[in-house]
């Protein structure tokens, strides 16, 4: 008797269920193929970060919202532009700094903490929620804006003060600029090119 009632009250919320799968499924179908396609991605989160802006002016409030907004945003740049393991816990724990040294060493692409399709995806669904978040009155705290932006500001150059001083002394970029050039390619490539004429 138990199985018959058990089943009757599963069959009553699988439909549900299922459709929420149906609808996570496609939305993460539709996301995947967005994958390989940076620039327009990018092209559209700056389509929606214009709209939010033009809200907020044309509203002229949701300050802290903003505020807010920016202080998630920066914790993201950190994590974009910061590897995956630290150098710095590497060369404590023993194991050896995990970034190339020296011009011998083997070169090793950096690899990003935050990788950035996730960048993207983050950045793009911060600026959707704070954009409804704007049509709730609860939400527009009233605040003085010029102080929020200078505290945003310091908080801005100290962070990325200290992130640029860990690139510096770790010695990585966090930008792969093109594929990497190997000085035999160039040789060959003149002296076959002298050759023809």
């Amino acid at each position: 008797m138990e199985g018959v009632g058990a089943d009757s009250l599963g069959s009553g919320t699988a439909p549900a269920n299922q459709f929420w799968i149906d609808v996570s499924r496609r939305y993460q179908y539709y996301l995947d193929k967005t994958t390989p396609h940076a620039i327009y991605r990018w092209i559209g989160s700056a389509v929606i970060v214009l709209i939010y802006i033009l809200r907020v002016y044309y509203i002229q409030g949701f300050y802290i919202i903003s505020y807010g907004l920016g202080i998630y945003l920066l914790n993201l740049l950190i994590g974009f532009l910061s590897p995956l393991v630290d150098p710095e816990m590497e060369v404590s724990g023993g194991g050896g700094p995990l970034l190339p040294t020296k011009g011998s060493d083997e070169f090793k692409p950096f690899i990003r903490r935050l990788p950035e399709f996730k960048f993207w995806y983050s950045f793009t669904k911060a600026f959707c929620i704070a954009f409804v978040m704007t049509f709730f009155s609860m939400f527009d705290v009233p605040v003085f804006w010029p102080i929020l932006l200078c505290y945003w500001i310091v908080l801005f150059v100290l962070t990325m003060r200290r992130q640029i001083a860990h690139m510096i002394k770790y010695k990585y970029i966090p930008f792969n600029i093109g594929k990497q050039k190997y000085g035999g390619k160039k040789a060959s490539a003149s002296s076959s090119g002298s050759r023809g004429d």
